[in-house]
């Protein structure tokens, strides 16, 4: 039974077509928050949506842009402030990875990475901030990575970016909380989504040695730390770091 810990919390969920993003949006509705789902292409979470709202009694609007599109992720976020006056969650869960060893990283490909990764999150963040600066309150949860933290032999580049979203967090924190906005980041280990069992079943299955806990995590075991983020359970908590790994070591 649903404790409703978000009820009537308004949050923006980036990357929800699948995945983490889309168990993000799951538990928010289940604990009551009303969700704006961000995906890219037009119409695309429509049925999962409604089905969504009316299972959870709240309302999860679909609401499509590109996150690196400047003027789109104003809009979006205009839109919100039109529609609800306020914004209280901004999860920051879009993202692209790429696996690759340091001869083979191809720089066309590094620098859209980044251009997701990093440069659009700050955009969401400058933007969102500005809302929640008005309102004396907010909880804006990035999304990282344990390669972030820790390094990880063939993913320099996405290693990379991840550690690029461990510093923003960290410095947006301390420029934001005068403004009671806090800043986290999840620095997730091996999640079992779809899209990553297919990779770790060809390239990585050796890795789960790696793992204390014995098993890749389940999307929902990231998006409850989420929970606890964008909730009041955590209003002394910003500029934290967490790491969701089962005790993951490279």
């Amino acid at each position: 039974m649903s404790s409703r810990l978000l009820e009537g919390k308004i949050c923006l969920v980036t990357g929800t077509s699948r995945g983490i993003g889309k168990a993000i949006v799951e538990r928010y509705a289940e604990e009551g928050a009303i969700v704006f789902a961000n995906a890219r292409e037009e119409s695309s979470l429509e049925e999962w949506a409604a089905a969504c709202s009316e299972k959870n009694n709240t309302t999860v609007i679909p609401i499509y842009f590109d996150i690196t599109n400047a003027s789109a992720c104003k809009e979006a976020i205009l839109k919100i402030k039109s529609d609800y006056g306020r914004i209280d969650v901004l999860v920051n869960n879009a993202g692209m990875v790429t696996y690759e060893l340091l001869p083979m990283i191809d720089f066309d490909k590094l620098r859209t990475m980044f251009e997701i990764n990093v440069m659009a999150m700050i955009q969401l963040v400058q933007l969102a901030s500005r809302m929640m600066s008005r309102q004396k309150s907010g909880s804006i949860i990035n999304m990282a990575s344990i390669v972030g933290v820790q390094g990880v032999k063939g993913q320099l580049g996405y290693s990379a970016t991840k550690g690029a979203v461990i510093a923003l967090t960290k410095s947006a924190a301390k420029e934001l909380i005068e403004h009671n906005i806090r800043v986290n980041a999840i620095a997730p280990g091996m999640v079992g989504t779809d899209r990553f069992t297919a990779v770790f079943e060809k390239s990585f299955k050796e890795k789960m040695a790696n793992i204390g806990i014995g098993r890749l995590a389940s999307p929902n075991e990231i998006a409850d730390v989420c929970v606890f983020l964008g909730s009041d359970l955590s209003t002394y908590v910003t500029g934290q770091i967490i790491g969701v790994d089962g005790s993951t070591s490279f």
